[in-house]
């Protein structure tokens, strides 16, 4: 079987890790029970470029258990953990492509050792196998029969294919799930970004001021996280109505130019390019520290600050401090501006991936029933689908909820009730 890891006697630690992650994932846990039994994806090769974690392994399993042939990639250079992809590999015959750490052309190569399997269903997170088979394999595209996608950033690219008329084949867009963003994004997002952060740098979040670029659902968790341990946290934004929620939520807002003289933490969480760049790194504290949560590193102008600097080193694991050429200030980046919580920590907690990877799943099987039938554009996961993974969500923790009464149904449904 080809493939490309670290190092396969990893696997028996891997497979604990997996084992552990899945005790929290009770909701994929019965979606893997009715595909063992129906085989919904029987014969179907599904091509994966998602962080290769615990929790996208339980995925995998799931896939492969419902008949799927499946294929993985890393979606993020930083983000694979090594003794999961030896697992997938030695326990369950899954062909993985990821190597933590792996060089830009590396990273690439694994994308196309993916779509060698000629893949007939592709799950993204952040689009670049998508992007990839468009613009370096299209004479594979004939064959696909949709696709879903994980994340924010990689919606909003595939949005724009579509707008271009330049997206080949239909789309799910799970990031849009409500158990996905209110959850994932917010909760986890929230908590993984402050963890990969204190491990990074075991720094006291209390009493700095903390600032958090973008206060989409991402950034509302971190915020939260960050107020909850003490920090005082200062939003920047483009959007005068999520400005204003921030600042009903309680928190300061205000430009990246102010915001950059007084901030001890930057994370960024926007989804766009350049969000600080060099004339921000100039006025920053000596000793600030700067990292992003959103998809890509593009997020924080790198190139930019290596410019105005005369000296570069690695003082920690995932820390890399830049010396300022005009004042001498040192800067530090976490996790060379990728992904922090999957950098330097171990990514979303298994509870919460829980519903995320069900609408994968499921959006897998959806796509599957209605092949032919789908438009080519990004569209949501059916609500009906939503709906029944809360559900059982709520049933995995043990919670229940009302139901309508056939007068309130009658009543909701009517428009002549009056007062």
């Amino acid at each position: 079987m080809n493939h490309d890891i670290k190092d396969l006697t990893l696997a028996g630690k891997g497979n604990d890790r997996i084992e552990w992650a899945a005790q929290s994932m009770p909701v994929l846990e019965l979606i893997k029970q009715r595909f063992s039994e129906e085989k919904p994806l029987k014969g179907i090769r599904l091509g994966l470029c998602l962080h290769v974690t615990t929790e996208t392994a339980s995925l995998c399993r799931t896939l492969k258990v419902g008949g799927a042939e499946v294929f993985l990639c890393a979606s993020n250079p930083l983000s694979t953990q090594d003794d999961v992809a030896a697992a997938l590999v030695k326990t369950d015959k899954i062909p993985v492509f990821a190597i933590k750490g792996e060089d830009n052309t590396v990273y690439y190569q694994h994308i196309t050792s993916v779509l060698d399997a000629k893949p007939q269903i592709t799950m993204d997170d952040g689009a670049d196998l998508l992007s990839t088979l468009h613009t370096k394999r299209p004479e594979l595209l004939s064959q696909v029969i949709g696709g879903t996608e994980e994340t924010t950033t990689g919606v909003i690219r595939l949005k724009a294919m579509a707008q271009d008329q330049a997206l080949k084949y239909p789309v799910i867009a799970v990031n849009d799930a409500m158990t996905k963003h209110l959850f994932d994004n917010r909760y986890g997002t929230g908590q993984s970004t402050l963890d990969g952060i204190i491990r990074a740098t075991n720094r006291l979040i209390a009493g700095s001021n903390f600032v958090v670029a973008g206060y989409g659902w991402c950034g509302r968790g971190v915020a939260r996280r960050a107020a909850g341990l003490g920090g005082r946290v200062i939003v920047t934004e483009i959007d005068p109505l999520k400005a204003l929620e921030a600042l009903m939520d309680g928190y300061e807002v205000m430009p990246m130019a102010q915001a950059a003289k007084i901030g001890d933490f930057f994370v960024t969480l926007t989804g766009n390019i350049n969000v600080i760049r060099p004339e921000h790194f100039k006025v920053m504290k000596s000793g600030a520290i700067v990292c992003n949560s959103g998809h890509f590193n593009v997020e924080l102008d790198l190139p930019g600050l290596a410019q105005i600097s005369n000296h570069r080193r690695e003082i920690r694991e995932f820390v890399e401090e830049f010396t300022l050429k005009e004042n001498g200030h040192k800067i530090y980046i976490l996790g060379e501006g990728r992904l922090i919580n999957l950098a330097a920590a171990e990514g979303h907690p298994s509870s919460v991936m829980d519903m995320s990877f069900a609408n994968q799943a499921l959006a897998a099987e959806y796509v599957l029933k209605n092949k032919g039938q789908l438009p080519l554009k990004v569209f949501p996961v059916p609500e009906k689908m939503d709906h029944e993974i809360a559900r059982l969500k709520l049933q995995a923790m043990g919670y229940k909820t009302d139901k309508l009464t056939k007068e309130q149904v009658k009543y909701l449904g009517s428009w002549d009730a009056g007062t």
